[in-house]
C-alpha cells in the first residue's frame, strides 16, 4: 500500500521495526497523529487459536473516552419501566421488534431478558451484521436488566477475535494523556489473557500492534511490561 508524504513523515519519526513497551507506544502513537480530527487510538492483539476456538468478551476500560451508549432493552411490558429508570434510552417488546426488522437501529448496545430471545433470534440477519445481537457471553442476555445497563452505561465495551484470530478494538483518543491510553491497553491485555485455553496464558498473545486511526502502527514489546 502506498502512503502520502504526511504517512511517510510521521512514520520516519521513529524505527517502527523495533518493538515497544505500551507506554513508549502510546506516546509515540500520538506524536505520530495525522488527522486534524481527535484519531482513534487502536489496539490490535494476534492470538494463538486453533480453529475451533474463539474468544469473546466485554470490559470496563479504567478511562473513557466515548461519550454515553444509547441502550435498547427488549424485555416484556412489566419490565419496561425498570429498565427506563436504570437508564435505557429504549425498552419494549414487539414494538421495537418489528422497529429493528424495518431497519431501526438508532442505538448502541442491545439488552435482552432470555425470554425475549426466541423472538429477538429472529433479527440475527440486522443486529448480527452489526455486532448487535444480545448475547450471554457479554452480558446481554440477562435477568438482571439493571446492572446490565449500568455497566454499558459505563463504558463496558465488547472484544473479540476475529477469524484470523486478531482482536481489533478501540482503545483511546489521541488527545488522552499517553498514559491513560497505556492504562486502557494493559486492561485489555490481562483481560485477553484471562481467555487462554486452560489458563495457559505463555504464547497466547503473539503480538500487538497500536496505532491511530490514520497514523502508522507501533509494536509492543510484551517482554518490556508497562
Amino acid at each position: 500500500m502506498k502512503h502520502g508524504k504526511k504517512y511517510r513523515a510521521s512514520a520516519a519519526k521513529y524505527d517502527l521495526t523495533k518493538k515497544y513497551n505500551v507506554a513508549n507506544a502510546c506516546q509515540m502513537v500520538q506524536d505520530m497523529k495525522l488527522a486534524k480530527f481527535d484519531e482513534t487510538v487502536e489496539a490490535h492483539i494476534s492470538l494463538r487459536l486453533d480453529k475451533s476456538t474463539s474468544v469473546r468478551d466485554t470490559l470496563v476500560f479504567p478511562n473513557q473516552f466515548r461519550g454515553e451508549k444509547k441502550v435498547l432493552v427488549f424485555c416484556q411490558e412489566g419490565r419496561v419501566q425498570e429498565a427506563l429508570d436504570a437508564g435505557a434510552a429504549y425498552a419494549g417488546s414487539d414494538e421495537y421488534i418489528e422497529k429493528v426488522k424495518g431497519g431501526w437501529l438508532d442505538f448502541d448496545v442491545a439488552v435482552a431478558t432470555p425470554d425475549m430471545m426466541k423472538d429477538v433470534g429472529r433479527l440475527g440477519m440486522v443486529l448480527g451484521r452489526k455486532g448487535l445481537m444480545p448475547n450471554p457471553k457479554t452480558g446481554t442476555v440477562t435477568t438482571d436488566i439493571v446492572s446490565a445497563i449500568n455497566e454499558l452505561k459505563k463504558g463496558r465495551t465488547e472484544f473479540r477475535a476475529d477469524k484470523t484470530g486478531v482482536i481489533h478494538i478501540a482503545v483511546g483518543k489521541v488527545s488522552m494523556e499517553p498514559a491513560k491510553v497505556a492504562e486502557n491497553i494493559n486492561t485489555l491485555i490481562s483481560e485477553v489473557e484471562k481467555k487462554a485455553p486452560n489458563g495457559n496464558s505463555v504464547g497466547f498473545i503473539q503480538s500487538i500492534s497500536v496505532s491511530s486511526t490514520m497514523g502508522p502502527g507501533v509494536w509492543v514489546d510484551m517482554k518490556e511490561g508497562e
